[in-house]
Formats: C-alpha cells, structure tokens, sequence
C-alpha cells in the first residue's frame, strides 16, 4: 500500500474514532434530579435519550427527535412493548403523505417503526422506536416520535418496563 493511501486510510480512521462516541450508545455521568434509575430522560436540543442505570449513571443513545412544530415536553409511561410491530400512518401523516398504505406489516422494509417500539401514554400518538431511515438519528426528523437506531431499541427494550417514566426536555 502506498503512503499516500496509508495516511488516508489512517486519517478516514481516526476520523471515525473521533466521532464515533456521540453516535454509539455509551454509560455516562448523569444528574438524576431525584429522578429514578429505570427513568427514561429525553433531551430533544441534544437528540439523545438517557436511561437512568443509578449512582449517578446513564446509558446514553442518539436518537432523532421531532422536527420544527412536532416537539413536545413533558412526562409520561411506557404503555406497551411492541416486537416488529405494524404501523398504520397516524391522521396528520397521511394528510402529508396521502400515498401511504393503509398498514405497514412488522419487518417490512418500508415500516418506519423498525425492530421494536414502546407507545407512549397520553393517547397513543407518540413511541420510542426503531427505523429504516438510520440516517435521520442525531437529527430533528420526526412527527414527535423518537426514533433510535435498530441495536440501541433493542438494548433499551430489553431494559424498560411497561410503566417506566419517560421525561421529555426541550
């Protein structure tokens, strides 16, 4: 291998290694604020989600969050765990995108909800979950929902009760 190609190979490297702790999830100090290990905190300014793991600890994740219009703040429960679920397009979706079918089976390509999802109390319109668009994480990209990369859902599925508190921040 050349030099020139070395040194490229070596600078794409480092490069990755750099960034790649704010895009991996990863166990980080955390001001619980009398809040409860198993609590979910959601900072949307940052696009990470933290799970509250005790002692001053957090698994943090990159998340997507809602764009411009579709935040929203505020605390409420897992209601329910879902494994590859369906997805049927919510109203204000399906005005946007009137070509969406009326159902996405589970584990479809085109399901935005990926491997698993956690609805959110409050009236069903909002989950944490999967995708099949890994490139909108660390972005403003959705309707409210939180979006996560399909190993971190699955990581925080296996973690969280159906009734664990999730806090939204701005």
């Amino acid at each position: 291998m050349s030099r020139r190609r070395l040194f490229c190979v070596a600078a794409l490297l480092a490069t990755f290694i750099a960034a790649a702790p704010g895009q991996a999830r990863e166990t980080v100090p955390f001001k619980d604020e009398g809040l409860r290990p198993g609590t979910i905190v959601v900072k949307t300014k940052e696009r990470k989600l933290y799970l509250l793991v005790g002692d001053g600890q957090a698994i943090r994740y990159p998340v997507a969050v809602g764009r411009r219009g579709k935040q929203w703040s505020g605390a409420v429960r897992i209601d329910a765990k879902y494994v590859e679920p369906a997805w049927s397009p919510p109203e204000e979706i399906r005005r946007d995108n009137p070509k969406l079918p009326d159902v996405i089976p589970g584990g479809a390509p085109s399901n935005p909800m990926g491997a698993r999802a956690m609805t959110l109390s409050g009236g069903g319109q909002y989950a944490i979950h999967g995708t099949n668009a890994p490139k909108s994480i660390g972005t403003f990209a959705s309707y409210g929902c939180v979006r996560m990369h399909n190993d971190d859902i699955i990581d925080l599925y296996a973690r969280v009760r159906v009734g664990a508190s999730v806090v939204m921040q701005p």
